[in-house]
């Protein structure tokens, strides 16, 4: 467990995700996203293994967040 003082060091971010495919690669399910963090940190791209609970048409709604 980490300390309060480390807790407040710690950089959280809300980003809308922009485009999400398919991952075929992957060992697991998994989609490809990209999330737009906004002008200071810009696009970034990440995976997400919840193939299982959601379609990619139900995570790109327009203005979804992630965090």
């Amino acid at each position: 467990m980490i300390t309060f003082d480390d807790f407040e060091k710690v950089d959280i971010r809300v980003g809308k995700i922009i485009e999400v495919e398919d991952y075929p690669e992957a060992r697991k399910p998994s989609y490809r996203l990209q999330i737009d963090f906004g002008t200071e940190i810009g696009v970034k791209k990440s995976v997400g293994q919840f193939v299982v609970l959601i379609t990619p048409t139900k995570v790109v709604v327009v203005g979804e967040k992630l965090f």
